[in-house]
């Protein structure tokens, strides 16, 4: 296994497409970090720096770099569609569940540092940005419990692109079935009064919940959203597997 696990190490780096992923990454999470703290206070919807709710929704916005983590586990699994690399991939190790838990495995270790380097930018920003307003929230117990919920977000959904790109093998397909999903699909399921009520157990109701509850719709314990987001990772690599061991590669 810890040869596979190499082996898709090198051809994720032999590629700029990480690079430029986890720049994109850096970029949302410090450029809504920097958002809100420039607008705490101003806007009537946002918190003073002061709010521990500013705190709270601030150090939560790394959580939505998450798209470019799951944009990582996508691109993973499904250019060995693309190039055609699947064919010798499994000719090499014809057990496909093993190649497909490597790569589950490979990706989540990569997403480990990327996902700390986001977290460290959205700090770097909102330290400075906010002392220079006059007053940076302190990195209490609270506030890094905070931050490890959305550098947990951010492992989980590369594990979840991953599972996605086994299930729809076409990468532009499975990558613009991912933002519709969650750009378009379940906003409009958490606005709708009558189907508001099954957001909570969604992929981003899961999110919301272990993260931030800022303005949301009723969610579930935080404890109980790290579950739920955990398993839907879980479930996606499982149905990806069953199926990348029984269909034929193309």
């Amino acid at each position: 296994m810890s040869a596979l696990v190499r082996s898709e190490w090198t051809k994720l780096f032999t590629t700029k497409t990480w690079l430029g992923l986890l720049l994109g990454a850096c970029a949302l999470a410090g450029g809504f970090a920097a958002l809100f703290t420039g607008l705490a206070g101003e806007d009537e919807g946002l918190p003073a720096l002061d709010d521990p709710v500013y705190a709270e929704l601030v150090f939560s916005v790394a959580a939505n770099a998450s798209v470019f983590l799951l944009i990582l586990g996508i691109i993973g699994m499904t250019q060995e569609y693309r190039h055609r690399t699947a064919t010798p991939t499994f000719l090499t190790t014809p057990r496909r569940g093993r190649v497909i838990a490597a790569k589950v495995l490979a990706y989540a270790l990569v997403a480990v540092p990327m996902a700390l380097l986001v977290l460290a930018v959205t700090v770097v920003v909102v330290q400075i940005y906010a002392g220079a307003r006059g007053d940076a929230p302190p990195l209490n117990a609270d506030n890094l419990q905070t931050l490890a919920a959305s550098g947990l977000v951010l492992v989980v959904f590369t594990v979840i692109g991953v599972g996605v790109g086994a299930l729809v093998r076409n990468q532009v397909g499975a990558i613009v079935g991912a933002l519709v999903y969650l750009n378009v699909i379940e906003p409009i399921v958490a606005s709708i009064g009558a189907i508001s009520g099954a957001y909570k157990w969604l992929p981003g109701g899961a999110v919301q919940a272990i993260t931030s509850d800022f303005e949301a719709p009723d969610l579930l314990e935080p404890w109980q959203g790290a579950i739920l987001l955990l398993a839907y990772g879980l479930v996606a690599a499982l149905v990806g597997t069953a199926l990348a061991s029984r269909r034929d590669v193309l």
